[in-house]
């Protein structure tokens, strides 16, 4: 049924039909509609970050910037749902067009720039959402924040999700806000998760609960600064790793339509650079916090080689967008079956 719908879902602008798609499952959830796209995959649980997840298969950030549909999209069957990315303040994003499919690729190109209500409209989705499950909250800086005050912006988020989020996922991996992969730096890096963990502690203290932190890294880096984050990672008692965001390599697109587009690449392409980072992390750190794996998962093999790999959980964007919901039950059981 998917397969038939996706074919009139192409013929309209990337961004578009976007916003239908989640305006349709939000719809669907309002009027009592939801059992007629609900999937249903077998409980399979995971624990990981001190949460228990009741199937590994999660909906990764990107797809609902500002939790407006967390209802809608919770009865696809995913174990995890994760919101966001989110900034302290409203923000456009970069312009028009942003959002461009590469079917024969299975792939997406996006250059959003974080576009999104901000942060406290977010929070008001959240509070409205009948969703009790576990929620990721994903938070980046504003672009108009020069890069050495980013980590003002994430605290400034991570204060105001903290009670709201199962989790806080920080991106400093996306290729579409400037300067913002000088993040995963050293230094810069060393900087910034000393100051979340501390305000992290503060926030549990005030709130009487534990919200786990997991960073969300890139997959264009060497073996090296991998190491090097794995390393700091450990240091700082962060909570998990979501590895990785979208790719700035073209091979293997680059003669397509569109191929050559500005931004993060997604899909197909990025999975064996994601599987390589997940198992170089895995070898880096020997189970000392868990791996989320994303990037080109497209059936449940794919799924199956990032938990081979390494990860504990998995994440689903791209292949959502190509498969449609079938692939939430199809991963589920191919884990399962690991």
């Amino acid at each position: 049924m998917y397969s038939l719908f996706r074919c009139a879902l192409f013929q309209l602008d990337s961004e578009a039909a976007h916003n239908l798609i989640l305006g349709g499952l939000q719809s669907a959830h309002s009027f009592g509609l939801s059992s007629i796209i609900a999937t249903h995959p077998t409980d399979n649980p995971r624990t990981a970050m001190g949460l228990t997840f009741p199937n590994p298969v999660g909906l990764a950030a990107g797809l609902d910037k500002n939790g407006d549909c967390i209802d809608g999209l919770a009865a696809l069957g995913f174990g995890f749902i994760e919101i966001g990315t989110v900034t302290p303040l409203p923000q456009p994003g970069n312009p028009q067009p942003r959002l461009f499919r590469l079917p024969q690729a299975k792939a997406i190109i996006n250059r959003m720039g974080f576009n999104n209500d901000g942060v406290d409209k977010l929070i008001e989705n959240v509070r409205r959402a009948d969703y009790r499950g576990i929620l990721g909250i994903n938070i980046g800086k504003n672009a108009a924040t020069p890069i050495e005050n980013a980590a003002d912006d994430y605290l400034i988020c991570l204060r105001k999700v903290y009670a709201h989020a199962s989790y806080v996922a920080v991106n400093i991996s996306s290729p579409n806000t400037k300067n913002l992969r000088q993040l995963q730096g050293e230094d810069a890096l060393n900087n910034l998760l000393k100051l979340l963990k501390d305000e992290q502690q503060k926030l549990a203290d005030m709130h009487g609960k534990y919200v786990p932190i997991a960073l969300k890294i890139a997959p264009d880096m060497e073996s090296e600064q991998i190491a090097q984050i794995a390393q700091l990672l450990m240091k700082h008692r962060i909570d998990g790793v979501i590895a990785t965001n979208t790719t700035l390599s073209r091979e293997g697109v680059e003669n397509l339509p569109h191929g050559t587009e500005i931004g993060g690449l997604s899909g197909a392409p990025v999975r064996d650079k994601s599987t390589a980072v997940i198992r170089r992390l895995a070898a880096e750190l020997q189970g000392t916090l868990p791996i989320i794996g994303v990037g080109g998962i497209l059936n449940g093999a794919d799924a199956a080689e990032k938990i081979n790999a390494g990860a504990s959980l998995v994440q689903l964007y791209s292949g959502l967008i190509y498969r449609g919901p079938e692939l939430v039950g199809e991963c589920c059981a191919a884990i399962r079956a690991i």
